[in-house]
């Protein structure tokens, strides 16, 4: 996944070919916000535009900007990895919740 990062947001970036132009995404938004650009240069300059828009709407209308999360999902998986999971926990002396997190925490800032 290709990710530009400003002032602490993140966006996804995407070629549009029918536009011949890069199209970010802004994530982690209440709301959406999205810009164009045919070089990196520009994209990152109208993703800061797009971002300025967005938090100035966000304070005239007095909504956070960010959208919150709670720490908590559901994750469904086969009963042969749960076994799996339960059995390495275990071995490890840690908790599924544990081990799983310490997964996850590795893969996002791989």
């Amino acid at each position: 996944m290709n990710v530009m990062t400003v002032d602490g947001y993140n966006a996804k970036i995407e070629y549009d070919p029918e536009l011949d132009m890069f199209r970010g995404e802004i994530l982690g938004l209440n709301g959406g916000a999205d810009f164009y650009g045919k070089t990196p240069k520009e994209l990152r300059v109208e993703f800061k535009r797009s971002l300025t828009l967005f938090l100035d709407i966000c304070k005239e209308k007095g909504i956070e900007p960010r959208r919150s999360y709670s720490g908590k999902f559901n994750l469904r998986i086969s009963p042969e990895l749960h076994e799996r999971l339960a059995i390495a926990a275990q071995a490890e002396g840690k908790s599924i919740n544990a081990l799983a997190q310490e997964a996850l925490a590795q893969r996002v800032t791989a």
